[in-house]
């Protein structure tokens, strides 16, 4: 599947190949410690997060991209 951006097509294709190399090698093993697709994975966020912007895709209420603005620190 495509990314959101015809930029971002690449780096998703390379972090879908790592997580899934990492899930399959080493999480399903046991092996959970450290994050070998972490880097690859902002870079492709942050694609992803100028695509919507270009395209004007509203993403109003979405929380999946960062902390929610609007939200208060005390919630009791």
């Amino acid at each position: 599947m495509n990314s959101v951006g015809e930029a971002c097509t690449e780096l998703k294709r390379e972090y879908d190949q790592c997580f899934n190399r990492w899930f399959a090698e080493k999480f399903l093993k046991g092996d959970s410690a450290g994050d070998p697709c972490g880097q690859l994975f902002k870079r492709y966020q942050l694609c992803v997060q100028k695509a919507i912007k270009e395209k004007d895709i509203p993403i109003e209420g979405l929380e999946f991209m960062g902390p929610s603005k609007g939200k208060s620190e005390n919630s009791s």
